[in-house]
């Protein structure tokens, strides 16, 4: 095989200059050619010499063994080539081989190559007819980006370009003195981050995932909101950072489950962002609290938290799971067998019942509804399953069955013209879900021009809207 690819490709290198031959085969590359429209045809020989009567899906596969290099160098010897290297099938072909699944690679360049969506909530199937070779030449040069995932429990931070967050810590909030301005307490924990990964802040561009806090719809939660992002630019740009790209949670766990609107469901450590102040941080707590009135004693509330995520689960029926025998164990590093009962689906139940665990809101799947209650009656134009989407997100969405009650719980509140359809998602890669949206974003053909803000703009954005008093908060 190797053989023949040399002797093909010599041969293709050999017809550079030539002329145009006599009449093709029937089948042949040169036939398929001549029938193309006028404006469709390159200047230059439709000769492939000795090569016209062999089969145009033979010549597909030699580019495809030949490989992306080869076969984009085969363009600049003929008109013939050039057309059979342009193929879309083809620059498909070479990017289904990439490290990067195909259609997450499709929904990026269909849905997010423009840069951030201005009107998230609508949804719109745009599909345009994208040129895959020149999507692949772009996404080979996008710069290896360092993705820092503030998250709300601990930080997950890696490199584009690899699989998987590559290493995880105490997030921000817990960084330097806690009475220390945010933008010191900031600085400390980006240059912590750039240490551990071994890299200068002026090498690479940075995305930053925005942990989903200050999430009320007021006035000062917009401004601290505002303000925090700010800050983070600030931070960064100098450290001398090239290029910034900052995105919330929420929206990158849309990404990552390849949608562009719907409701997110943030579980997140310290609050949920549907039911403002119930957040996991309260179910990790209740567990403890259970465990503690059977005398299993456990001091380290992040002990408490890994026991939540290898044996809590959510209950179909809560009734009918109290009349179960559902006891099981677990072995946490360090501290040995721990084994729970009623405690496995009674700490999720919190969710649905906050007030098991002394707090007065409103249960999840109400909040959803009305949620849903209200998008439906804003009477928004387009395509209504946006909203009857809800995807999960953040650690304690993880929990076994939380998506299947949230439909049955959904379903029941909910009258039929807006329940039909509905569907809620788990977190699509667990809780790296925010981090994988982020990827996607960083490995886009427009990444940098698009999602990026760099320096310059941003030093330009002071001057005209005044100074920052990120130094201050």
């Amino acid at each position: 095989m190797a053989m023949l690819l040399r002797k093909v490709w010599g041969s293709v290198l050999a017809r550079a200059a030539a002329a145009a031959g006599p009449a093709a085969a029937p089948g042949s590359p040169r036939d398929r050619l001549a029938r193309l429209p006028p404006e469709q045809q390159y200047c230059g020989s439709l000769s492939l010499g000795a090569l016209d009567a062999v089969p145009t899906d033979v010549l597909a596969q030699i580019l495809r063994l030949l490989g992306p290099v080869d076969a984009a160098r085969s363009g600049t010897v003929c008109r013939a080539w050039r057309i059979l290297a342009s193929d879309n099938g083809l620059w498909a072909f070479f990017l289904r081989l990439g490290p990067e699944p195909w259609d997450l690679v499709v929904f990026a360049e269909t849905h997010l190559a423009a840069g951030p969506d201005p009107h998230p909530w609508l949804y719109y199937d745009h599909s345009p007819q994208l040129s895959f070779k020149q999507i692949y030449g772009l996404r080979a040069v996008v710069p290896g980006t360092l993705i820092v995932d503030g998250g709300s429990g601990y930080c997950k931070y890696g490199w584009s370009k690899y699989a998987a967050p590559s290493g995880r810590c105490a997030t921000f909030l817990e960084f330097g003195n806690i009475e220390s301005p945010m933008y010191a307490r900031l600085r400390h924990f980006f240059s912590t981050i750039y240490t551990r990964m071994q890299v200068k802040p002026s090498t690479q561009p940075v995305i930053v995932v925005l942990p989903l806090c200050h999430t009320d719809d007021t006035e000062s939660a917009r401004a601290s909101r505002k303000q925090y992002k700010e800050t983070v630019y600030s931070v960064l740009f100098d450290m001398n950072a090239p290029a910034v790209c900052a995105v919330d949670q929420a929206v990158l766990s849309l990404y990552s489950a390849k949608r562009t609107s719907g409701i997110v469901v943030h579980i997140g450590f310290n609050n949920t962002s549907v039911v403002p102040r119930q957040g996991a941080l309260k179910l990790t707590g209740y567990l403890k609290e259970l465990m503690h009135q059977r005398n299993i004693t456990c001091d380290s509330l992040y002990t408490v938290r890994t026991i939540k995520e290898k044996l809590c689960y959510v209950a179909a029926d809560y009734e009918a799971e109290l009349r179960k025998d559902t006891q099981a164990s677990c072995e946490i590093d360090g501290e040995g067998w721990f084994t729970l009962s009623e405690e496995r689906f009674k700490t999720a139940e919190i969710l649905f019942q906050p007030h098991m665990g002394g707090m007065r809101a409103m249960g999840l799947h109400k909040a959803i509804a009305l949620c849903m209650d209200h998008c439906y009656n804003s009477e928004v134009v387009g395509d209504d399953s946006w909203y009857k989407t809800v995807v999960l997100a953040g650690g304690s969405s993880c929990l076994p069955g939380l998506p299947e009650r949230l439909e049955k719980e959904l379903r029941q509140l909910l009258p039929p013209y807006i329940s039909e359809g509905i569907r809620v998602l788990p977190p699509p890669f667990g809780t790296d879900s925010a981090w994988f949206g982020a990827k996607m974003i960083s490995n886009v053909s427009t990444f940098t021009e698009a999602w990026c803000v760099k320096k310059k703009q941003f030093r330009q954005k002071i001057r005209r809207n005044g100074p920052l008093f990120v130094n201050s908060w």
